[in-house]
């Protein structure tokens, strides 16, 4: 056995028990953490792939910025735990079903004679290719410029709705007046008052 091919089982195996423990794991603080570790041993099988640029995005992005957000909203939120099991035990048969099928269409899709180092050729040993990045780039660019464009539209228009849904729920919202700021004297804000201490016999 290869060095990279336990290096692939170590990392998948990570992967597996990682992604286990952010379902089963009670805190869902740690469950979080659990999940950032999932992202790592991922982004590790990417590297042994040839993957840079995928692999360093997954950190960047989904680590560096997703589970972070995810983290502070997860602290930041009362959620009732208890409330959230209640129906645990009810809908495991279906969860079970679901997770079998899920298992089965991986199996399918990208099973060992479909997906495998006996079938996909690293890019380092295909003559004439350049490294991925450059590949993504050209196609992304060229090829799907405009479902870029189009995505790029579509998540700003997301992120305008959002926050136009936030501030139209809140009626309370404290507006910031730039001219009245600037038109604003210390005597406004300010009352100087004088008044006299007497001495007193300690």
């Amino acid at each position: 056995m290869k060095i990279e091919q336990v290096v692939f089982y170590i990392f998948s195996l990570l992967a597996i028990l990682s992604a286990s423990m952010v379902i089963f794991s009670k805190n869902s603080v740690k469950s979080a953490l659990f999940l950032i570790l999932t992202f790592f041993a991922t982004a590790g099988i990417w590297m042994l792939l040839e993957a840079e640029f995928l692999a360093l995005t997954l950190i960047l992005v989904y680590v560096g910025a997703v589970m972070v957000l995810f983290l502070f909203v997860i602290m930041m939120l009362d959620v009732d735990i208890a409330s959230l099991r209640e129906g645990f035990t009810r809908y495991l048969p279906f969860g079970l079903g679901v997770a079998a099928l899920l298992i089965i269409g991986l199996a399918y899709a990208v099973g060992g004679e479909k997906f495998g180092l006996n079938v996909i050729t690293p890019l380092s040993i295909q003559p004439k290719v350049a490294s991925n990045i450059v590949a993504l780039g050209t196609v992304l660019f060229t090829r799907f410029l405009y479902p870029f464009e189009l995505a790029g539209v579509l998540l700003l228009t997301a992120i305008v709705a959002a926050i136009s849904l936030t501030f139209r729920s809140r009626s309370q919202r404290i507006a910031f007046i730039a001219s009245k700021q600037i038109e604003t004297r210390k005597e406004d804000r300010i009352k100087l008052v004088q008044f006299e201490i007497g001495k007193k016999n300690l």
